[in-house]
């Protein structure tokens, strides 16, 4: 008789604070003429190293963090030719399978968790960045947008449409001119 009021309240309080998981998702197509306009700092960066070891391995979100050197600022301003995001190394590439420009996340973001967490060490990444108050920059902001895609070279076709809507929003002519 007594084992049944705790357990009963035990299974009351587990029912009660049971937290229901459900896949990332969105209201709104993604625009990435939007990432672009609202980023507040983009940059072309090579994910260097760990910064930050994870304390519980695997965990997700990861709380490691990687180091990035910035290679261009596309627009915006960086205070420091390095930061850091939270994310994890890996040893794999993780570019995006669809054509630019890009209106989904690398396959990395898409089982569920919103925004794509793993960086190849060595490996070119675009990042568009928004300004925290606690943690530098962060690329979590923009639920399953590409936000930090790898690229294949400083000409790849995701960067290049990047820096064209970068000039075309800060309202920069992209006009070419015609020879006399």
């Amino acid at each position: 008789m007594n084992l049944k009021i705790p357990i009963t309240t035990a299974s009351f309080v587990t029912l009660t604070c049971a937290v229901y998981s459900f896949p990332c998702s969105t209201t709104h197509p993604i625009s990435p003429e939007e990432i672009v306009r609202k980023a507040d700092v983009i940059v072309r960066a090579t994910a260097e190293s760990l910064a930050h070891a994870a304390s519980v391995p695997n965990s997700y979100p990861p709380d490691s963090r990687v180091q990035f050197k910035v290679l261009e600022v596309v627009r915006g301003e960086m205070p420091d030719g390095s930061f850091e995001l939270r994310g994890a190394l890996v040893d794999t590439d993780d570019f995006n399978d669809l054509k630019p420009p890009y209106k989904f996340v690398r396959p990395d973001g898409r089982s569920g968790s919103c925004f794509a967490t793993s960086y190849r060490a060595g490996a070119q990444f675009l990042l568009m960045l928004k300004g925290t108050k606690w943690r530098g920059y962060t690329v979590e902001w923009y639920a399953l947008g590409p936000v930090n895609e790898q690229l294949h070279s400083a000409e790849d076709p995701w960067l290049i449409w990047v820096r064209a809507q970068a000039r075309q929003s800060a309202g920069v002519s992209l006009s070419v001119p015609t020879p006399d």
